[in-house]
């Protein structure tokens, strides 16, 4: 049996401090040696987009606001009604040596096998249809996006550098009939997995605080192209 992982659920969180806990778990993932799941959900609806896209062109292609730049790459994502989760490795850990790809593709094995156990039969993505380009969820998808029914169900959002890696992840639409609730447990429910619940230290808190007002919250970081 594997260390167990850390499982930390937010509930629902302003945006800004929803970027800036994913960002500082990434800072100190290193220190709790162990990766950590984040799932978590959205006080009001806002729309992330990737950290080396265009301000002005993510404004003008959706309503939602705020519009927050996200510390992972990717495409415009929408939150007024989507599952969002965040998963942070550590250096040294295998996840951390999995290539791109590879991480990529093993996170949405992870969220079809979950799905699997609610009785929802998903895909992976064999090949890429870049229908809303620009948008993760603009009708088309990328190699390893789960789909479901011939839509994109699930995809993803990657930064990996020397103090661990980060995955930024949503779900939508949602599946009618399923309650966020059963598919966390499922998610959860790998036989050769344990977990152990995160309660943050103060200096994580702290610097989840500062992140969010000193950057996630200013037009200085999300209007920086």
């Amino acid at each position: 049996m594997p260390d167990p992982w850390l499982l930390l659920s937010s509930g629902p969180t302003p945006p800004a401090l929803n970027m800036a806990w994913d960002e500082a778990l990434l800072e100190h993932v290193a220190q709790l040696g162990r990766p950590v799941l984040r799932l978590y959900a959205w006080t009001e609806p806002a729309a992330t987009f990737g950290y080396f896209q265009r301000q002005a062109e993510i404004a003008a292609s959706t309503p939602l606001r705020p519009l927050i730049r996200r510390p992972t790459g990717g495409g415009l994502v929408p939150h007024d009604a989507d599952w969002t989760y965040a998963v942070v490795v550590p250096p040294g850990h295998p996840w951390y040596a999995r290539s791109a790809r590879d991480s990529y593709r093993h996170m949405h094995a992870w969220l079809q096998a979950a799905f699997a156990r609610c009785g929802l039969v998903t895909e992976l993505a064999g090949c890429c249809d870049h229908t809303g380009q620009g948008r993760c969820f603009g009708g088309g998808w990328e190699q390893n996006d789960l789909l479901f029914h011939g839509r994109k169900l699930a995809g993803a959002a990657q930064r990996r550098n020397q103090l661990g890696l980060l995955i930024q992840g949503s779900v939508q639409p949602t599946p009618r009939g399923l309650e966020r609730t059963a598919w966390e447990c499922a998610l959860m429910a790998d036989p050769v997995q344990s977990w152990e619940m995160l309660t943050p230290a103060a200096g994580l808190q702290s610097r989840v605080a500062d992140l969010a007002e000193a950057k996630y919250a200013m037009a200085k970081h999300n209007e920086k192209r």
